[in-house]
């Protein structure tokens, strides 16, 4: 598909990623993205600014991804009446970023099924929006509770079993309410955003480089998909070009990132069949790289060390035979845990066909990031939008059909290897000279987007400048706000049982889609 195609007036945005912003009026929206979905393009991100000081009422963001690049349509909304047409019967993964535009700045989706709240939860007064600029969050505020009207399944035999939002341990809460026949599911329905952490309305407050460490704060295992994302959207705002070492070096801190969480995950993965060997194993290596993490990095967890302009710290002399040697022991560890995971019968019984979402199913409802690849779509932004120096690397796709547990474990495994495969290149390339660029003051009004493929999927950051070098907007997505819902299809007709295994096989961020 052409951007030719679309009728409408588009510019280019600078930046590392090919993106155009394209103002269209509200009759525009429903066939632009009709036309980006028969093309195969994508919803990636909808959200709101308040522009109303500016004289400009409202606006609503919609970033679609298209074969070009990124498209991001503004539509000016009515400061009084801020409405826009529903497009979740086009993208049905809009319908929670439609009411969470609602419950945070009141724009309202006009023929959308679903209007209920998302993010209110009853914790601020009816017809208050926290993101409208007269909002004064520092206010003691008292509102009822907000008796959330869950969708029942009637019949004979129907149970509903509740979970959460409390749950053991250090997670965020999140609610699931089941809908069940003996121990099978008929139906899953969450409901999450119960932190309001407050992300977008702090980022106000905040200058634009401030605003860096909040960004690789939002889900804290994402930090340098975040931080890069917020870095690439500042610097396209300002003209930035990172030096080329300090370009490499954040490639080298995102695959670590990728390598680390995707480690995790199969340890937990073991765990939830009662492999605990495979846990312990696949644990231990985590914990090994964490460990060279922080010694060679300065961080375990890799957090601030990618910045605007560049990145804080280099790698030291020691650091390349190092993680040479590291790849290696993973790549053979890795190699013996997967045989295991593989012929081990128990372990296979529980992950082959569980939690299965079809190809078809996955593309009709968005499923993105790493559970997108395993349910066949071949989707991976070091791939599609290359930023320096993925377009020298030549990424291969970890991408399977079979979209069940044991294609979710299949595709970490790929994916470690093919990061380590990367990491040798970037440790063989990486040139010599300066980590940072200084970043300027940034223009008023000025907008950015930055986008980076994390573990999980494809982060997003659009950026609003303001006055003095201060934010007048900042949005960060989490690629779990598409696939959230997709984990509701993935559990039905399993057993209740399944439900923790099929939910790690995701792995998506509560705090993500929390702002």
């Amino acid at each position: 598909m052409r951007l030719e195609d679309l009728n409408i007036d588009y510019q280019t945005l600078p930046g590392a990623i090919p993106a155009w912003r394209a103002q269209i009026g509200a009759d525009r929206l429903q066939p632009v993205c009709a036309q980006v979905r028969e093309s195969g393009g994508r919803l990636l991100a909808l959200w709101g600014s308040d522009e109303r000081a500016s004289g400009q009422g409202f606006t609503l963001h919609v970033a679609l991804t298209t074969h070009p690049g990124l498209l991001v349509l503004n539509l000016a909304l009515d400061a009084n009446q801020p409405v826009y047409p529903d497009i979740s019967a086009i993208f049905p993964q809009a319908e929670r970023m439609q009411r969470a535009a609602y419950d945070m700045l009141g724009l309202f989706a006009q023929g959308a099924v679903d209007q209920r709240k998302w993010m209110r939860h009853g914790c601020w007064p009816e017809g208050q929006f926290p993101l409208r600029k007269e909002f004064d969050f520092t206010q003691k505020m008292t509102a009822g509770l907000d008796a959330y009207p869950f969708i029942p399944v009637v019949g004979d035999g129907v149970h509903e079993i509740p979970v959460g939002p409390v749950h053991a341990g250090t997670i965020e809460p999140g609610h699931f309410r089941f809908s069940i026949v003996g121990e099978r599911v008929l139906r899953l329905e969450q409901r999450l955003g119960y932190k309001h952490k407050g992300i977008e309305k702090l980022a106000e407050t905040m200058d634009v480089l401030q605003g860096a460490k909040l960004a690789s704060r939002v889900s804290g295992d994402s930090t340098c998909a975040y931080a890069w994302a917020y870095a690439m959207a500042l610097e396209s705002m300002t003209g930035v070009t990172p030096p080329p070492r300090a370009l490499w070096l954040r490639a080298l801190l995102l695959e670590r990132e990728r390598i680390h969480n995707h480690l995790g995950d199969l340890g937990y993965l073991g765990n939830d069949v009662a492999l605990s060997f495979g846990f312990a194993q696949f644990w231990i290596l985590k914990e090994d790289v964490l460990r060279a993490n922080g010694e060679l990095f300065g961080h375990r967890y890799l957090m601030d060390r990618i910045v605007p302009g560049g990145v804080a710290c280099d790698l030291p002399s020691p650091g390349k035979p190092r993680l040479l040697v590291e790849a290696e022991q993973l790549e053979q560890e890795i190699g013996t845990l997967r045989a295991i995971y593989e012929e081990h019968a128990g372990v296979q019984d529980r992950f082959l066909t569980t939690g299965r979402v079809s190809p078809d199913r996955a593309a009709k409802l968005g499923l993105t990031g790493l559970p997108g690849r395993a349910s066949g779509q071949a989707w991976d932004l070091r791939a599609q939008y290359p930023c320096a120096p993925y377009n020298e690397l030549d990424v291969r796709m970890a991408t399977h059909r079979n979209g069940d547990v044991a294609a979710r474990a299949i595709v970490r495994i790929e994916e470690i290897l093919e990061s380590l495969r990367l990491t040798r290149l970037i440790l063989d390339k990486l040139p010599e000279g300066p980590i940072i660029a200084p970043v300027p003051s940034t223009p008023a009004g000025a907008f950015g987007i930055g986008m980076v493929e994390g573990w999980r999927g494809e982060v997003l950051i659009g950026l609003q400048a303001g006055a003095d070098n201060r934010i007048d907007r900042m949005h960060p997505h989490d690629p779990s706000w598409q696939n959230w819902p997709v984990l509701e299809h993935a559990v039905i007709g399993n057993i209740v049982p399944d439900f923790p295994l099929i939910n790690k096989s995701f792995n998506l961020s509560y705090t993500g889609q929390d702002l």
